[in-house]
């Protein structure tokens, strides 16, 4: 049974992410090899993948080979970082579906890049990257960015299970 997962921010060929957000990488190639691998230790062929923006800084042949190395069926939605790029390049560089756009998910998620204006009286929950190490209070925000991750996609179940009230006693 196939599952859908959720990640943001891998910056991959990005050299001052590794300084800007203190991770623990000596370089690109091990920062790349080492997400590479986060990713297809949990994510299976069958799966879907929401990548929530800021994906490469690598030309489109690099940036090519990382997606072809990436299980699961890849939907992008851009980030800042990504914008500077069409749609169609990133198409051209594997990804399966891409999105100017939040999405919304299950008609109870918003998946976008940045944070959304939130606020208790709203029953949803945004399910955002950008802020990498920060974090925001309460339950109306998931940050997927692999900082918060350690560099692995997080499931659909696992964020369903963070933020859902359960009102059983």
């Amino acid at each position: 049974m196939s599952q859908t997962f959720f990640i943001s921010d891998h910056h991959f060929g990005h050299k001052l992410i590794i300084d800007f957000e203190n991770r623990p990488f000596v370089d690109t190639e091990e920062m790349n090899a080492s997400m590479i691998a986060k990713w297809n230790q949990v994510v299976n062929k069958e799966d879907t993948v929401f990548h929530l923006g800021d994906f490469s800084f690598l030309n489109k042949e690099k940036t090519q080979a990382i997606v072809s190395q990436l299980n699961g069926y890849k939907i992008l939605i851009l980030g800042n970082h990504d914008r500077g790029r069409s749609r169609t390049w990133w198409l051209d560089a594997g990804f399966d579906e891409v999105s100017d756009y939040p999405i919304i998910y299950k008609n109870f998620f918003f998946l976008s890049h940045e944070p959304m204006y939130m606020n208790k009286q709203m029953p949803y929950v945004n399910v955002h990257g950008h802020i990498h190490g920060q974090k925001y209070e309460g339950l109306h925000y998931y940050n997927v960015s692999v900082e918060q991750l350690d560099y692995t996609p997080v499931s659909f179940e696992q964020i369903r299970d963070a933020v859902v009230v359960n009102e059983e006693q």
